[in-house]
């Protein structure tokens, strides 16, 4: 028999699957820490139309500039390669002008994926352009398929829960139908509420680490985060806040220094990339790839 000390704190991290978990020991509890939030071993990415310069937008902030966008666009790439992605890069489709935003059309979990019923109308028919990829890729496949509408820009997937923000793209219909999809894989869907001011609900935050969250002010006054820690955009830079955490990298735009400084500061890995032009049109970092390890 061995005597555990209440004071203990014994750790080692092994893994299965391609996912990776710490064991520890503390005050006495064995305790199993995963990392499928953002150990990630693929990423999927659509090359942009030159039909993005008609892109939907929720302001008007300038037609973006299709040449830098392709620059941005392969800057981005290599940084998924540089934190270790297999990218799998798709071409792009030139009848919808927002297809490079592959992000809103599916939910990849490690164990399925999830076809989206994206809310804008003109961007419906892009899922039947990811589907055949992400079925050679995952054995369950699912499609929300009911009335309701939902896009992944609206899904912040942490360790401990889905969190799903409502918005005009994303119904509570559609969250109902995630939710009865991804029960079967253990996991808890929150349903939250998007301020009408927010597009998506990841346009103001990101995951940093299993409990954290980067965040602009505006999103988490409302309380949605009550449970995790976090770190707030600098002032001026709520754009900031839609990153990508992919194994030891966050991936952010590079036009925020207070903010890149502040995590820095705190201990995070940074990889910086353009995104003038897409956020033009309202797209952030996550928008514009997918991220999983899938198990076949």
């Amino acid at each position: 028999m061995i005597e555990i000390s209440s004071r203990t704190i014994l750790s080692f991290t092994f893994s299965h699957k391609n996912l990776y978990y710490d064991i520890y020991i503390q005050e006495g509890i064995l305790c199993l820490m995963s990392y499928r939030s953002y150990n990630f071993t693929h990423a999927i990415t659509r090359k942009p139309s030159k039909a993005v310069v008609r892109g939907l937008t929720s302001q008007d902030r300038g037609v973006p500039d299709f040449k830098l966008m392709n620059i941005h666009h392969i800057d981005y790439v290599k940084a998924l390669k540089k934190a270790g992605a297999n990218v799998i890069e798709l071409d792009a489709l030139e009848e919808f002008p927002d297809s490079t935003f592959v992000e809103d059309t599916a939910l990849c979990l490690p164990e399925g994926a999830v076809i989206m019923k994206p809310g804008a109308p003109s961007r419906l028919k892009e899922v039947n352009y990811i589907e055949p990829q992400l079925s050679e890729l995952y054995r369950e496949v699912y499609r929300i398929e009911g009335k309701g509408t939902i896009e992944a820009g609206d899904i912040l997937t942490t360790e401990s829960e889905i969190l799903v923000g409502r918005s005009e793209r994303t119904s509570a219909e559609g969250v109902s139908e995630l939710k009865e999809i991804v029960s079967k894989w253990g996991y808890k869907v929150t349903e939250v509420i998007t301020p009408p001011e927010i597009l998506h609900f990841k346009t103001d935050c990101s995951l940093l680490n299993n409990d954290t969250i980067l965040s602009t002010e505006r999103l988490a006054s409302t309380g949605c985060f009550e449970n995790y820690n976090i770190i707030l955009t600098c002032d001026g830079e709520e754009e900031a806040a839609n990153t990508v955490r992919y194994n030891e990298w966050i991936i952010m735009p590079d036009s925020f220094i207070n903010t890149t400084k502040r995590l820095i500061d705190c201990g995070f890995k940074v990889l910086r990339v353009g995104n003038t032009e897409c956020a033009k049109i309202d797209g952030g970092m996550s928008c514009l790839s997918l991220r999983f390890t899938p198990h076949a």
